[in-house]
C-alpha cells in the first residue's frame, strides 16, 4: 500500500464512529488486560489515542508514539512498544499493514484495531440450477418441482435464526453493535432493549439517549460479571436485576438532592 496521510486510509476504519471504537476497545480490554505488561499497556493506551482522528487506524510512526509516552512522563522502550504490538497481532487486536515509499521503500506501518468478534457470515441461498434439479422432459412438471425445491429451500430459511442485522429500527444502533459482539441475535437484542423499554415505561423525563445511556451501561455491567465468573442462567432476568438497581440508585439519589 502507498504512503498517505490519515485521511487516504479511512476506508479501513471497521468502526462507525468514535463511540463505537471506545465501546469496542472496552470490551477487548475485558479479555486482553491481563495479557499486557504495564508498559505494554501504556503504549498500547497512546497508540489507542492516536487513533481517534480516523476511528480505530494509526499512521503514526513508532518513535512518535514512544516520544509522546515519554512526554507524558511514561517511559517506554521501542522494543516495548513493538513487543506490544506482536501481543495485539496475536490476539487479534491489531492488524498492521505495511506501505511504501514512491520508490518502493519500506515506509512506516498502518495500525487498523479490529471490532472485537468477527461478524458471522450470513447464510446464502443456494438458487436450483437444471444440474442440481432432475428435470423431467415435461415442461409443467420441470416448474412445479423447481417451485416446490424453492419452498423447502424458504421453509429452512425461516427456521434460522437471523442475525444481529436483522434487528427492529426500534432499537437504537449503538446499543444493537454493541450487544451483536456478544449475542448476535436479533431475538436477543431486541428482548434486551424491551427490558429497558418496560423498566421506564413511567419515567416520562426519561429521553431516549437516557434509555440508550442506561442500556449500554447495564449491558456492560452484565458482559462484567459474565467475564468475571458470574454464573448467569437467563441473561434477561439477570439484565432486568441489573437495570432495576441502577434506577433504584439513581431514584435514591434525586430524593437525596430534594431532600
Amino acid at each position: 500500500m502507498k504512503a498517505g496521510s490519515i485521511e487516504q486510509f479511512k476506508h479501513l476504519s471497521q468502526f462507525r464512529d468514535l463511540t463505537d471504537f471506545n465501546n469496542q476497545i472496552e470490551q477487548w480490554m475485558i479479555d486482553l488486560k491481563s495479557k499486557f505488561t504495564k508498559s505494554e499497556l501504556i503504549a498500547l493506551k497512546r497508540l489507542i489515542r492516536y487513533s481517534a482522528k480516523i476511528a480505530g487506524v494509526c499512521n503514526a510512526k513508532i518513535q512518535t508514539l514512544v516520544s509522546a509516552c515519554h512526554e507524558k512522563g511514561k517511559e517506554i522502550s521501542r522494543s516495548t512498544f513493538e513487543r506490544m504490538l506482536r501481543k495485539a497481532k496475536k490476539f487479534g487486536l491489531i492488524q498492521v499493514i505495511n506501505t511504501f515509499k514512491e520508490n518502493g521503500k519500506q515506509s512506516h506501518n498502518i495500525y487498523v484495531f479490529q471490532r472485537y468478534q468477527i461478524v458471522s457470515e450470513s447464510s446464502t441461498i443456494e438458487v436450483p440450477t437444471q444440474e442440481t434439479i432432475d428435470v423431467p422432459n415435461n415442461e409443467t412438471s420441470n416448474l412445479s418441482k423447481t417451485s416446490n425445491l424453492l419452498n423447502k429451500r424458504n421453509d429452512n430459511v425461516q427456521k434460522e435464526n437471523l442475525d444481529g442485522l436483522f434487528t427492529s429500527s426500534r432499537v437504537p444502533v449503538e446499543f444493537r453493535d454493541l450487544v451483536k459482539c456478544f449475542y448476535n441475535d436479533h431475538k436477543t437484542i431486541e428482548e434486551l432493549w424491551k427490558v429497558i423499554h418496560i423498566q421506564t415505561y413511567y419515567l416520562s423525563y426519561y429521553t431516549q439517549q437516557d434509555r440508550l445511556e442506561l442500556a449500554i451501561d447495564s449491558f456492560k455491567q452484565l458482559v462484567r460479571n459474565i467475564k468475571q465468573g458470574r454464573k448467569v442462567r437467563n441473561i434477561f432476568g439477570y439484565f432486568f436485576g441489573i437495570v432495576k438497581k441502577k434506577l433504584d440508585e439513581e431514584y435514591k439519589s434525586i430524593l437525596f438532592e430534594v431532600a
